[in-house]
């Protein structure tokens, strides 16, 4: 459908919303036939969870309802379509299109599963906005490609995007999970990638954007994680299979998951007179397509001997599913019937033109035989022709180059040219070190070539129409068949590929829990590991007991870095990929919220201090148990009286959820928290400081350690007077000497239930670990002796 996308969108998305701030979508993919259905209610008059999902599908048309404005300060989809993405297309459809009923009736005779399957037929009444949403979608595309979907061939998911971890659009630039913040580093010659970027070593354009999907959307269900978890160990302990599926995997044409739209969509009518005055275009990517249909199903049978032998779930379903599945035999067999056997998916411009006009058996059609031998007469003679000028004008290196826009064309060394170019050649243009031409001889052939060429597609055609129905009964099949080519490219030539070329135990596999602790050990950035070779690991330990980590240390000792790398490592994780750490156990997170950086919207016309107020709103008016929240720095961008009273009222409140957070600060006196409330861990990055120089050591340690002066020291290397510096000094002692007394006397206040919870802290890990009884009864013990002690000696 879609024959020269690429990797930009292919999503047509269809958008509805009611008075209740209900909003449904329905997303076509059109270029893997799919379609992806969501219906959720805005709780943020900015339209969070809507920007989110233009952002994952990248539109490249967006269709909405006549538009109202909205009485209470909610912006609409439409005015948000406008404001996110002003230059996709967007197509006003009249409010009697999104019809409800006409939606359900259209997914499920287009939807290649049942609907049981997709839960729409217990609930289609509750979720009615995004099959009216589906049913304006299928109508648009439907009117304005010109063709029929086939019954039973769409890949239809309903909620996908909240059946995965949700990332805001905001979290997602923040995170440098699709693109980079900045280009290139400081000081350096490496360019700064991002996630995406790096595990980019996809081979086809589905695998790609399966990735991309993937990244953004990553996955919540324990058992789907492990189940590509336990494919990959097998991958990385068996180097036979990994490098038989990479091998497996190349025989399959890069745009294999592309080559499915072109049976589930039929023209409208297909006659003599409609072909006629078709200008080829739609034939040859029909033609092209069962080509390209025929290599790939030539390339199953050394998939199936590779995977034969596969012992993981994924792989073992893989097998049963695909290479068992008598209906692709049968496919391939039709396809045999009339393809000739010779032809083969081919990129090179005329070869691949060559193979179209020849794809059908000689024989089947007089006049296709006719028009093919025109065809052969045409490209002969031009062949001669410039036979004939290497002779002529003494250029015996002139070569007779071919792209699908021009044709044929002539190009010429310039050190071959001897003065000026003979006046026979027109059409001189300077490419490089050669010169590209034409003559009227030439362009004479090549319009006769071209004619030839489309009189052949056009006859195939034909030919082939009743193939391309007989596949499309089948059509369901050859969904799969995407989906398990782009999954696959994934796992071995993204994940595999990726683990495989770092040192040996570098990347190690997550343990997943539904509700327990946190706990990575020495985890890594993984993007600034491979531009930094000695990259200082770090870890992290959050739990039900202790939520909240309180990060501190000075300017450039890492703390940003080592946010963005905790939620680097839990996407990676629940993607079902290696991390790279020695070791953790991570809690499945349903969201990351991050409040990082500081800057002014000039678009909202808002200030850096009103940007992290409403970044933090949202925060708070979404966040749930099972949510992960970064925040680097808060408040510092207005008073610091009212910035610390925010930073302090914000801490307190994630006190009290059940939420993981880190917070990332420079406030000192934030510190103090711990000693009110036990679930506050403290942390610092280490610094020595040396002649008024500071050393960083780039190490998370526990505790709180007090730095002096670490900002008037930064001001005294930027150049700011020696005067003004110790005057800064003399200033911030007696501020620092006034808080250092409070907190020690909330220190004794708060002893006791510090250490109670402190025992309830080690309790909560022995009650995840995997110790056997007797190692569980002495750890109790010890506990308990250490409890009864530290009693004691407080009395």
């Amino acid at each position: 459908m879609e024959e020269d996308a690429g990797e930009r969108s292919s999503f047509v998305v269809g958008f509805i919303e009611n008075r209740a701030k209900e909003v449904g979508v329905a997303a076509f993919d059109l270029r893997s036939a799919s379609l992806h259905l969501s219906q959720y209610i805005e709780t943020s008059s900015s339209y969070q969870n809507t920007k989110t999902l233009l952002q994952f599908y990248e539109p490249m048309v967006i269709i909405v309802s006549p538009n109202k404005l909205a009485e209470d300060g909610m912006v609409g989809v439409s005015q948000l379509a406008d404001r996110v993405c002003p230059s996709t297309k967007k197509v006003i459809m009249a409010r009697g299109c999104f019809d409800d009923t006409r939606g359900a009736v259209l997914v499920k005779g287009l939807a290649a599963k049942e609907l049981s399957a997709l839960g729409l037929d217990s609930y289609y009444k509750q979720y009615y906005l995004c099959l009216a949403a589906a049913a304006a979608t299928i109508k648009w595309i439907e009117a304005e490609k010109g063709v029929i979907i086939t019954n039973h061939s769409l890949m239809v998911t309903f909620n996908g995007s909240f059946d995965h971890m949700n990332i805001d659009s905001t979290s997602v630039q923040n995170l440098e999970i699709i693109e980079p913040m900045h280009s290139s580093l400081l000081g350096s010659n490496n360019k700064k990638r991002s996630l995406f970027h790096m595990l980019k070593t996809t081979r086809t354009i589905g695998g790609t954007r399966l990735l991309r999907a993937n990244l953004l959307q990553p996955l919540k269900d324990i058992e789907t994680i492990n189940t590509r978890l336990d494919c990959l160990d097998e991958l990385m302990s068996n180097e036979q299979l990994f490098f038989g599926l990479s091998q497996a995997l190349r025989k399959f044409p890069k745009e294999t998951d592309r080559v499915l739209c072109h049976f589930c969509f039929k023209p409208k009518r297909v006659t003599n007179d409609v072909l006629a005055s078709d200008n080829g275009r739609r034939s040859q990517i029909m033609i092209s397509s069962i080509i390209l249909l025929k290599t790939a199903l030539d390339a199953l049978p050394l998939l199936s001997k590779v995977l034969k032998e596969a012992k993981s779930c994924l792989l073992g379903n893989v097998y049963k599913t695909v290479c068992e599945n008598e209906k692709y035999t049968s496919i391939r067999k039709r396809i045999g019937e009339v393809i000739d056997d010779d032809v083969l998916h081919t990129r090179v411009p005329f070869v691949a033109r060559t193979q179209q006009c020849f794809a059908v058996k000689a024989g089947a059609d007089g006049l296709l035989d006719m028009a093919r031998r025109s065809f052969c007469d045409t490209s002969e003679a031009i062949h001669s022709l410039a036979n004939k000028y290497r002779q002529d004008f003494k250029l015996p290196n002139l070569k007779i180059p071919f792209n699908n826009r021009q044709g044929f064309y002539f190009s010429i060394s310039q050190k071959d040219i001897q003065g000026k170019l003979p006046g026979k050649f027109i059409q001189v243009v300077k490419h490089g070190n050669n010169i590209h031409c034409s003559s009227l001889e030439l362009a004479s052939l090549n319009v006769r070539n071209k004619s030839a060429a489309k009189e052949c597609w056009l006859r195939t055609a034909l030919c082939l129409e009743a193939l391309m129905d007989a596949i499309r009964e089948d059509v369901s099949v050859l969904t799969v068949l995407s989906e398990v080519l782009c999954l696959l490219d994934m796992m071995v030539n993204s994940f595999a590929h990726t683990i495989s070329t770092k040192p040996v135990d570098r990347y190690t596999r997550a343990r997943f829990t539904c509700d327990g602790p946190l706990a990575i050990d020495s985890g890594r950035h993984p993007i600034l590991e491979s531009i930094h070779n000695d990259f200082i690991p770090n870890g992290i330990f959050l739990s039900e007991a202790s939520n909240v980590a309180i990060v501190m240390g000075p300017n450039m000792s890492g703390k940003s870095t080592y946010l963005q790398q905790v939620c680097l490592i839990v996407i990676l994780a629940q993607i079902g990929c290696y991390i790279p750490a020695r070791f953790a156990t991570l809690k499945v997170v349903d969201r990351i919220f991050t409040r990082m950086g500081t800057m002014d919207s000039l678009e909202s016309n808002s200030s850096t201090f009103m940007t992290e107020m409403t970044e933090m709103a949202f925060i708070m008016q979404n966040v749930s148990h099972r949510s992960l929240i970064v925040m680097d720095e808060l408040g510092r961008a207005t008073s610091s009286s009212d910035g610390f009273a925010i930073a302090w009222s914000c801490c307190e409140h994630l006190l009290a959820l059940k939420a993981y957070s880190i917070f990332a600060t420079h406030m000192e006196s934030l510190s103090a928290l711990s000693t009110m409330y036990p679930n506050v861990k403290i942390l610092h990055f280490d610094v020595d400081v040396k002649n008024n120089r500071m050393d960083f050591k780039f190490q998370l340690k526990d505790g709180s350690r007090h730095v002096p002066h670490y900002g008037l020291m930064l001001a005294g290397v930027a150049g700011l007077p020696s005067s003004v510096v110790e005057t800064a000094k003399r200033i911030t002692s007696r501020i620092t000497e006034k808080e250092m007394k409070r907190m020690e006397v909330n220190c004794r206040q708060y002893e006791d239930v510090q250490l109670t919870y402190r025992v309830a802290q080690r309790l909560m890990c022995l009650k995840y670990s995997d110790q056997d009884e007797d190692s569980l009864r002495e750890a109790l013990q010890n506990l308990k002796e250490s409890y009864v002690g530290g009693k004691a000696l407080d009395k």
